[in-house]
């Protein structure tokens, strides 16, 4: 599309394009919760050239996601976030080599110690990838926390949670117990290790940059979230 406006503003949560609101795919308002967060998408606005690229507007799109398709079913959108704790990333542990497994627990061990305390649940580790069950209370409580979070909250853990593979990580990532590029380097930890041992192809470079990027995005637009309502 071609860019059809000159000025942008954001204005009571909206995003005003020559003074004209801004709506979803939907045709729903674009209303924003907070200024910090309206401020930002309309940069996005502001930062177009001739044509508008959906790409280049990751804060956009996680707000057209929030009302159309979140909003709409909260309940059944956090459960299929929730899932993933069934097979949390962090439980699943290397048997060899004996360096691997040390990182991973160097790393992710921290992190789950994190999630039982301030969750109190406990974790089953299992050593290599076959699945098995986490304890019932751990799956529930965690379920919980993601059930409590609004549908913005929703929308910005859903590419954490699911770039990740790990509901403990975007957690931790969500009550600042994490650094958004460390935890995305705790879930990339075994394809790290695997690129420092055999190197890598400039393809998976670019994959692993561009999975950076949407997770960057996601961990701001909840960073931003946590700025005063508008």
């Amino acid at each position: 599309m071609k860019r059809f406006y000159e000025k942008v503003e954001a204005a009571d949560g909206e995003i005003l394009l020559d003074g004209r609101p801004v709506r979803t795919p939907l045709r729903a308002p674009l209303k924003l919760p907070n200024i910090a967060l309206a401020e930002a998408v309309a940069e996005e606005w502001r930062a177009q050239r001739e044509s508008i690229d959906p790409w280049t507007m990751p804060l956009t799109g996680l707000a057209n996601a929030a009302i159309d398709r979140v909003s709409a079913e909260p309940t059944e959108y956090a459960a299929s976030l929730s899932a993933y704790a069934e097979n949390e990333l962090l439980c699943y542990r290397a048997n060899e080599p004996p360096e691997l497994a040390a990182r991973q627990e160097a790393v992710w061990g921290p992190i789950l110690a994190w999630a039982r305390q301030r969750y109190d649940v406990g974790f089953t580790l299992v050593a290599g990838i076959m699945h098995q069950p986490q304890p019932p209370e751990t799956l529930k409580r965690l379920g919980n926390a993601i059930l409590a979070r609004d549908a913005f909250a929703l929308a910005a853990l859903s590419p954490l949670v699911t770039i990740s593979g790990s509901l403990v990580i975007a957690l931790a990532l969500a009550e600042q117990a994490l650094e958004p590029n460390a935890a995305f380097d705790a879930a990339q930890l075994d394809e790290l290790w695997q690129a420092e041992l055999w190197g890598e192809d400039d393809l998976a470079t670019t994959a692993r940059a561009a999975r950076h990027s949407d997770f960057l995005a996601a961990a701001r637009f909840l960073e931003l979230l946590r700025e005063p309502p508008a």
